[in-house]
């Protein structure tokens, strides 16, 4: 009568699109692949690769590389970060590497040591050609 989606529609839809979450209080060891949004509130000791968005969040931790469609720090990095379109440090983050991305937003509260390379070929090179060199 009220035309109410089923459960099983329900589920669907909120798995479909999901990202992947390390919760604050979680610790992960190892490489993490993905083809969808990744959210980092632990800590990650390992390189993350996505082709979607990468957010590390304000109590998130990385020790490794991040290579990211688009990536989001708020908490803090050792290592390189690749972002092909758009690299964002926001907030009071501390990013410890060196950086390639098509574009960055820095705020003024955030924290960055090494080296910076912008725009789309500068990426396109750093993911084929530079990993070697960038660390």
């Amino acid at each position: 009568m009220f035309n109410n989606p089923k459960k099983t529609d329900m589920q669907e839809k909120s798995i479909s699109g999901g990202a992947t979450l390390v919760s604050a209080g979680t610790s992960f060891k190892g490489d993490i692949s993905s083809t969808s949004d990744l959210r980092i509130d632990g800590k990650v000791v390992g390189n993350i690769q996505s082709t979607a968005r990468v957010v590390i969040g304000a109590n998130g931790e990385v020790e490794g590389d991040i290579t990211g469609n688009q990536a989001d720090i708020v908490g803090k990095v050792s290592g390189n970060i690749r972002a092909k379109e758009l690299l964002q440090l926001r907030g009071d983050c501390v990013v410890t590497g060196n950086l390639y991305a098509g574009k960055l937003q820095v705020e003024p509260t955030a924290t960055f040591n090494g080296h910076c390379h912008m725009g789309n070929n500068v990426v396109e090179m750093a993911n084929k050609e530079l990993p070697a060199l960038a660390k």
